[in-house]
């Protein structure tokens, strides 16, 4: 999974992101390039357009041109093979965190009002395995961390 995620779990409001993160923006790009990125209908629809150098999957029982699309997250993924990146919204994020074996989130230290959150990370099934601090640009409207997770192995 990938994921921009304020301080209070919001991820968007509106059918829109509540900030601009152009750092985000370029280390979401970085990380999906060449990869295949299943996101839900409405995260589709406010990005308006297939995603530039990678498969764009979206889970939705309407045909949509330009895009892939499954009627089911487990079918996304089926048709997806592997490296796959789930990238929204909120409910791709509650469905996907049983399957996810790596999270990359981008803290954005702000508390925005929202309507569409991200779920918890149960830090049982999850290791912290880092975190850094974002070099905020002038194109960035706050200050930032990026944090990866992984999958516990079941013997942890």
């Amino acid at each position: 999974m990938i994921a921009a995620v304020a301080r209070n779990g919001v991820i968007g409001r509106d059918g829109t992101i509540p900030w601009h993160q152009s750092s985000d923006l370029r280390r979401f790009k970085a990380l999906t390039m060449g990869n295949t990125v299943v996101m839900g209908r409405l995260t589709y629809l406010s990005i308006g357009k297939p995603l530039s150098g990678r498969r764009t999957i979206v889970v939705t029982s309407k045909a949509i041109d330009a895009v892939t699309t499954a009627p089911s997250l487990e079918d996304a993924i089926a048709l997806a093979g592997r490296p796959v990146f789930l990238a929204g919204g909120a409910r791709i994020y509650a469905d996907g965190m049983a399957l996810a074996d790596t999270i990359y989130l981008t803290r954005v230290d702000a508390e925005p009002a929202g309507d569409a959150h991200f779920p918890p990370i149960d830090e049982r099934a999850f290791s912290l395995v880092s975190e850094e601090r974002g070099e905020p640009g002038p194109r960035d409207d706050h200050p930032f961390f990026y944090v990866t997770y992984r999958r516990r192995a079941l013997t942890d």
